[in-house]
């Protein structure tokens, strides 16, 4: 089993429901071992869009790295995402940020995620539940990456529902 670092977001419809969905779906394949909060994040590259819903999950699997991504796609696609434009709107978005310590740049796979550390709306969430994994290529903790960041975009984490 491999440790693998996760980021979803949603900005349509019932943006907290899509997610919800989404990770339980990644449990017919993976083991899910993490969920961060939820953050309100302001659109990045189209900005005439609603705002995400953005998070991290760890999970476990036995998936290879190309067989997790057809996986994800899967789930995007049961979930409705349609790519309509590059960073606009979408009903769920999964991506691997890091899969174990492995690095992959292939034509349509590129671990770990090659903008993560220039995203305060992927390592806010990734802070929560991984503040001490070591980027591979950059050798820097998530918690130094998310203190060095200068993303000018709003991301305000949600606070928990109160328990009932």
């Amino acid at each position: 089993m491999t440790d693998v670092y996760l980021g979803v977001g949603s900005n349509l419809g019932d943006k907290q429901e899509n997610i919800r969905k989404a990770i339980e779906l990644l449990q017919e394949k993976c083991a899910v071992r993490a969920v961060s909060s939820l953050y309100s994040t302001e659109p990045v590259g189209f900005a005439d869009q609603d705002w995400f819903l953005n998070g991290a999950v760890k999970i476990e699997t036995e998936l290879a790295p190309a067989d997790l991504r057809s996986f994800l796609r899967s789930i995007e696609e049961r979930l409705g995402k349609k790519s309509i434009r590059k960073n606009g709107p979408r009903t769920i978005d999964l991506d691997i940020l890091f899969y174990g310590s492995r690095t992959i740049n292939e034509v349509d796979l590129t671990i770990p995620h090659p903008r993560l550390h220039e995203r305060l709306f992927v390592l806010a969430p990734l802070g929560e539940i991984c503040p001490d994994l070591v980027h591979p290529l950059l050798h820097k903790k998530i918690r130094d990456l998310k203190s060095g960041i200068r993303d000018e975009h709003q991301v305000e984490r949600l606070r928990p529902a109160p328990a009932r």
